[in-house]
């Protein structure tokens, strides 16, 4: 496996100026993310809080023991109780099949730190990804894309989740998830590595009741090894160790909403636009309706001085809802505001791993941080990896193609110019001449249909749109017909695209990663896991 570093711009301007740590940007950060003494600052500041270690812990444990582990996750387990411990986290939507690759991206980027920050603090460091299972958004973790007939084409889970559940409620059909997941992998053709996948997904699926679980067992079965923890947002068990926390963030809410508008627009000043849409009354919790299996977002209504969702279904005062908070924490949930806080309460973070468009919108949350009594972590920009298959890059070598042009605008510009210089100008031209030919000639029997029926100009006119159609037709004929005489360069074009930058956006929002554990086995994973990536903004691409 080789590893090359490039230098290409994250997917935001914002992400671009943070990865390069410009002035302009520190003021909405308390730490640098590339400072040993700012990673030693926030360790001492970690010091001075307490968090409920033991608790966390035990829940983590019991929470985990549904899915596969290894002696490094029984030691994370305990480095988590050891008061001078620290933990690297990152989180996702718990993605069907694991989603797009920027997921296990995110998880090699917080293994790889929390090994790194353990070695040079000489403190225990553990890996902790938190499963993001309350989110309801079902469309956006319900399939996956695969390259079919030089096209990529989206894969749909077969099963409609119409009300606004969280995740974490959505139950798995076992049966139509197997089906559907060998249809998947077929798709990917029979390799020496296909049946030990297949069965490794089959034993997975029938371990599993829900979506959460499903993303739960493939991430576990992929990185055991690695001491990884894992958390599930929309447990009740966790929401009982967040009551207190969730009692705070009621009584502050008009605080922290004020405290996010006046950073936002600190923000707009700066030249930024804002990430988080956020409504002056925002009280940054949801209520679940356990009768309806909906999240319902809360926000103060002035008149009435209660909390209400927007729909007017449910109204709580201030008392009501720390009730609810104190003895049904399962009922609430954060948003994107206070998520980030509950994290920080929870657990003793040494850094936060996040993605472009997380880097953004933490940048919005320094001064509710603030009203907490705390500090944002180093926010860790997550490793931006590219997969190269020796087959693509040969591919390159031989269409003369720039690696970096391809990653940053894909392959269509030089493709069309391709395109452009197999077409048969004569036979072009001809048609051409043809059309205007034609249309000469209609116009001259146009003159004389008006002085014999006007009423018959309609139907010549779908008649000419008629000849002129076929005309464009035979002629694209005739020209893909010489294009297939080309079709092998003109696939090696399409492929390149696919591989690397598909519909013009990054290989790791598109694939997943099934595609490469059915071609290249589990070997190329660990050897990533493995790898001691250099967090320094740059872009990795590894050959395979």
């Amino acid at each position: 496996m080789e590893i090359l570093n490039l230098s290409l711009p994250a997917t935001n301007r914002f992400a671009t100026d943070y990865i390069a740590q410009t002035e302009e940007i520190m003021q909405f950060f308390h730490y640098r993310y590339n400072s040993d003494s700012d990673y030693k600052a926030r360790l001492a500041e970690l010091k001075g809080r307490s968090f409920m270690r033991n608790e966390l812990s035990e829940y983590i444990g019991e929470f985990m023991d549904q899915f596969p582990a290894s002696p490094a996750v029984h030691d994370s387990l305990n480095k988590l109780k050891q008061e001078n411990s620290a933990v690297i986290i990152g989180g996702q939507q718990a993605g069907i099949l694991t989603g797009p690759l920027y997921t296990i991206h995110k998880i090699i980027s917080i293994i790889n730190l929390a090994k790194q920050q353990e070695s040079k603090l000489g403190i225990p460091v553990v890996p902790v990804f938190w499963i993001a299972g309350e989110d309801h958004d079902y469309q956006e973790v319900n399939h996956i894309f695969i390259e079919k007939n030089n096209k990529m084409e989206k894969m749909t889970y077969p099963e409609k989740v119409l009300e606004k559940k969280m995740v974490s409620n959505i139950p798995l059909n076992r049966e139509k998830c197997r089906a559907w997941v060998e249809d998947i992998i077929e798709t990917f053709g029979e390799t020496e590595h296909t049946k030990d996948l297949l069965l490794s997904l089959e034993g997975i699926i029938m371990h599993s009741q829900t979506y959460v679980e499903f993303f739960a067992g493939i991430i576990m079965h992929l990185f055991k090894e690695t001491g990884l923890l894992l958390v599930d947002s929309g447990d009740q068990k966790l929401r009982r160790l967040e009551s207190s926390i969730f009692g705070k963030q009621i009584k502050g809410f008009e605080d922290i909403t004020k405290r996010v508008k006046s950073q936002q627009q600190n923000l707009e000043n700066a030249g930024f636009p804002n990430a988080i849409d956020l409504s002056e009354n925002a009280a940054n919790l949801f209520y679940y309706d356990e009768k309806h299996k909906e999240r319902i977002l809360l926000e103060f209504n002035q008149e009435k001085k209660v909390f209400t969702g927007r729909e007017q279904t449910h109204e709580f005062s201030m008392n009501e809802l720390l009730e609810i908070s104190e003895n049904h924490p399962e009922r609430l949930s954060n948003n994107v505001v206070t998520r980030p806080i509950t994290q920080e309460c929870l657990f003793p973070v040494l850094s936060f791993i996040a993605g472009p468009g997380e880097i953004a919108y933490w940048a919005e949350l320094k001064m509710a941080f603030e009203w907490f009594g705390m500090k944002m972590p180093p926010i860790m920009p997550r490793l931006n990896i590219t997969i190269l298959e020796r087959s693509v890059e040969s591919d390159l070598r031989e269409l003369g193609l720039d690696l970096q042009g391809v990653l940053v605008s894909g392959t269509k510009a030089e493709k069309d110019e391709y395109l452009r210089s197999i077409k048969n100008e004569s036979i072009e031209a001809q048609f051409q001449k043809t059309k205007a030919q034609v249309k000469q000639n209609y116009e001259l029997i146009e003159e004389l249909t008006m002085k014999e029926d006007h009423a018959l100009l309609p139907m010549l006119k779908k008649n000419e749109d008629l000849l002129i159609r076929q005309i464009d037709f035979m002629e694209n004929k005739i020209q893909k017909s010489i294009q297939q005489k080309h079709e092998v360069i003109i696939m090696k074009y399409e492929k390149a695209e696919n591989s690397l930058r598909p519909g013009g956006v990054p290989q790791e929002r598109v694939w997943n990663v099934l595609y490469y554990l059915n071609k290249y086995g589990m070997n190329f994973l660990e050897e990533l896991i493995e790898y001691s990536f250099h967090f320094d903004g740059t872009h990795k691409v590894i050959k395979i």
